[in-house]
């Protein structure tokens, strides 16, 4: 009799925690249903993977370059820059012949420095979580351009591009979450980042779009007409009209596509490269089909999917109009952040790995 007694207890406390826990975390019964309502697994795009990507993959920097979020390439100087973990923007010198490298701390943000973009006078612009907007001189002297709008302070400042008439375009993942928690926005579904403009003449910060669900990567049109971004809980990229008969609007892009994206950059010759941290799998599949009845198993659910999903990832090639031309994706890649093509190398950065990953396009097809 006591022992059914106290196994009663101890069911009524088990229950009254669970309750507590999803009062206080009303976040683990909503997530999925709120972020991946809206997508129909049969219509998400597929890529199968590409082994032969791998023929010729370098690593580059291995240890020197931890955490290469984003990467942009100074073609005066053959320099590329980075933002690492230790809070350096580092300039990397490769060598086209082989994996060697000469990696230079240049500056420290004292932050942590993320998206990088060049300005008109050849200044670094830097998107960085911990201090906002920032600038850096030639000269290597960091300034801060903005950290707030419309009274809300930013958290995760994340990607940034420049117009050629100077205007800075740039995201602001969550205004919620810094980069540390940025799962917790995942989870909690809701939408918390901005695409924002900022103003190097009037210093004026302005809103553009609202409620996205983590606001990642900006390009700049190459007709400067438009800002890509993404949007890496949506797995979409949509585009906000800068000037034209659409001035202020918001279009789509690219939708449902094969994984999370991050940072994207145009490449010339009408290419937009998408880089693709994690690629939807089976479980992701099976969350899609049964969101309305995870309330009660989101929590475990999300645990065994988190697992499978960073298994796979790439870079997705597509043109202005937003068509897929190709799909660099291998289990290696995953977890990556960014894609830039220099000449016939394509270079992705990671926030998670120690170094930038080479691979040289004349030794592959046009995958898909």
């Amino acid at each position: 009799m006591i022992p059914n007694i106290l196994s009663m207890a101890m069911i009524s406390i088990s229950w009254l925690l669970i309750s507590l826990f999803l009062m206080l975390n009303p976040i683990i019964i909503t997530a999925a249903a709120t972020i991946y309502s809206h997508l129909n697994s049969s219509t998400i795009f597929r890529s199968f993977q590409n082994d032969n990507v791998m023929v010729g993959l370098e690593k580059l920097g291995v240890g020197q370059l931890v955490g290469p979020e984003d990467l942009a390439y100074d073609t005066r100087s053959g320099l590329i820059y980075t933002g690492c973990a230790d809070g350096w923007i580092k300039r990397v010198k490769v060598n086209k012949s082989n994996s060697h490298v000469t990696v230079e701390n240049w500056v420290k943000t004292g932050g942590r420095p993320l998206g990088l973009a060049f300005g008109r006078n050849k200044e670094v612009i830097v998107a960085d979580p911990q201090k906002g907007l920032l600038n850096v001189s030639r000269h290597g002297k960091v300034r801060l351009l903005t950290d707030q709008a419309e009274g809300v302070k930013f958290r995760l400042t994340d990607s940034v591009d420049v117009a050629k008439d100077g205007m800075v375009y740039f995201a602001d993942a969550s205004y919620k979450y810094s980069l540390s928690e940025f799962t917790l926005d995942f989870l909690e579904g809701k939408p918390h980042g901005r695409l924002l403009s900022y103003n190097p003449r009037t210093k004026r910060t302005r809103v553009l779009v609202r409620d996205l669900y983590f606001a990642n990567g900006v390009a700049v049109s190459p007709d400067q007409n438009s800002i890509v971004f993404c949007e890496t809980a949506m797995v979409r990229c949509r585009k906000y009209h800068r000037r034209g008969t659409k001035n202020g609007t918001v279009t789509s892009f690219v939708d449902n596509l094969p994984g999370l994206p991050d940072n994207i950059r145009y490449a010339g010759k009408g290419n937009y490269w998408i880089a693709l941290a994690a690629a939807p799998t089976r479980d992701l599949d099976l969350a899609l089909m049964r969101h309305s009845l995870m309330n009660l198993t989101l929590k475990e659910k999300y645990v065994g999917m988190r697992v499978d999903l960073i298994n796979k990832g790439g870079v997705l090639k597509v043109d202005t109009k937003g068509n897929r031309k190709a799909h660099y994706f291998n289990p290696e890649l995953s977890l990556i952040s960014s894609g830039k093509k220099i000449g016939n190398h394509l270079y992705c950065g990671s926030l998670f790995y120690s170094y930038i990953i080479r691979i040289n396009l004349r030794n592959h097809s046009q995958p898909t």
